[in-house]
């Protein structure tokens, strides 16, 4: 398997060079999206409203979200700052901001504004609720949006309350990964029709799509309400999670058939003593006597008994383990990063493939030579460094 390539190598054949995006430093989902764009090829420029920001958990330079592109700092609510805002926006193909409704617009940055200067320009506008609705200006979290859409519901234990995925469903999965679908979407009919169009991606939208299946299988009578009681939601003996006798885990997903036969007999057991495997009835007790066996040994003993089974059963690893494991490390699924180790670029296209955005340098750095880059002219530019906040 080849190796995520460097940044500089090969850039013209990457999906999306000759993309320009400005991006409006935001959190969460509106960094994801952005650096996805980066690591496909698209020339990327940040704007930070202030620096540092007023919340950063550790040294900005390993902030794995900000890869694969600088950094400038305005002042937005300033004419200058404004104005070069404007001057970056002309220049784009795209924009990304995920601020609440109406701030862009008193900005004077709104979609209508920028219209003018630039049709073709595919406006992004990230946010939780949705640019309308009665709780488009309300503040809200990951955990928020998937407690409104239903989603929340669905997790964790039938005893306990609901238990939030990290933020891995909504901000990344709901609202990122969606405002990048819409973002390609568009820039493929502005290549027909020519002009942009204002995307309207929220997180409720997003992940109430995820739940498609879910919604599906209830139309159906397949879903019950209470968790713990499904096929995917831990209710199922041969769908969930076990403890070993050293205090790990070990996750099976033995499906089908052939799976949960091979399971059991990994575990010692005798498949024929677990027919009617679809039957909710059964689950409790079983998943009483599955976990018995997996209490006998420790996860890495298990691990190694079914290395070699078909069974759909796994270690669960730490994110430090995952990154040393065989199956990932031949992939190249992390690559090496400043203080650390993070997630190559996905997915993985054999022609123009993506890479791993290089870290920047602090916001500001160098500011001159990314507004070059922007055809921006040099008298302005001259003019723009006088009033641009310097690096922190």
């Amino acid at each position: 398997m080849e190796a995520p390539r460097p940044a500089q190598e090969n850039a013209t054949a990457r999906p999306l060079a000759g993309v320009r995006v400005v991006e409006f430093a935001g959190l969460g989902p509106t960094p994801f999206a952005a650096m996805m764009l980066a690591d496909m090829g698209a020339q990327v420029l940040r704007i930070e409203r202030a620096w540092p920001p007023a919340a950063e958990p550790g040294p900005w330079s390993r902030d794995y979200l900000r890869r694969g592109r600088p950094a400038i700092v305005l002042d937005l609510k300033s004419v200058d700052g404004a104005e070069v805002a404007r001057e970056l926006i002309a220049a784009a193909d795209v924009l990304i901001e995920g601020f609440r409704p109406g701030v862009m617009e008193r900005l004077g940055l709104g979609p209508d504004a920028v219209a003018a200067i630039n049709p073709r320009l595919v406006y992004t506008r990230m946010t939780g609720w949705g640019q309308s609705g009665p709780l488009s200006h309300a503040a809200g979290h990951d955990i928020n949006y998937l407690a409104l859409t239903g989603a929340l519901h669905l997790i964790g234990p039938a005893d306990r309350p609901p238990v939030p995925p990290v933020n891995l469903v909504g901000d990344y999965g709901g609202g990122g990964m969606f405002a990048v679908v819409g973002i390609l979407a568009a820039l493929l009919a502005r290549a027909s029709g020519g002009r942009g169009q204002t995307i309207d991606a929220a997180m409720v939208d997003g992940c109430s799509m995820l739940m498609t299946q879910i919604f599906s299988w209830t139309a159906m009578g397949a879903w019950r309400p209470q968790r713990e009681a499904n096929l995917l939601d831990g209710g199922a003996y041969f769908y969930r999670c076990y403890a070993t006798s050293d205090d790990r885990y070990m996750a099976v997903g033995a499906l089908e058939p052939a799976f949960h036969d091979a399971m059991l007999r990994g575990l010692g057991l005798d498949p024929a003593d677990y027919a009617d495997r679809l039957d909710p009835a059964h689950w409790p007790a079983r998943a009483e006597r599955i976990a018995a066996a997996f209490a006998t040994r420790t996860r890495d003993e298990w691990a190694a008994r079914f290395a070699d089974l078909d069974a759909c059963v796994t270690p669960v690893l730490t994110m430090e383990e995952a990154v040393a494991h065989p199956a990932n490390l031949a992939r190249h699924v992390h690559c090496p990063a400043p203080g650390g180790t993070q997630p190559a670029f996905a997915p993985r296209l054999d022609l123009t493939p993506g890479v791993v955005g290089e870290m920047p340098g602090p916001p500001g750095a160098d500011a001159a030579v990314h507004l070059a880059r922007w055809g921006i002219p040099q008298h302005r530019i001259d003019q723009i460094m006088g009033a641009m906040r310097p690096p922190a």
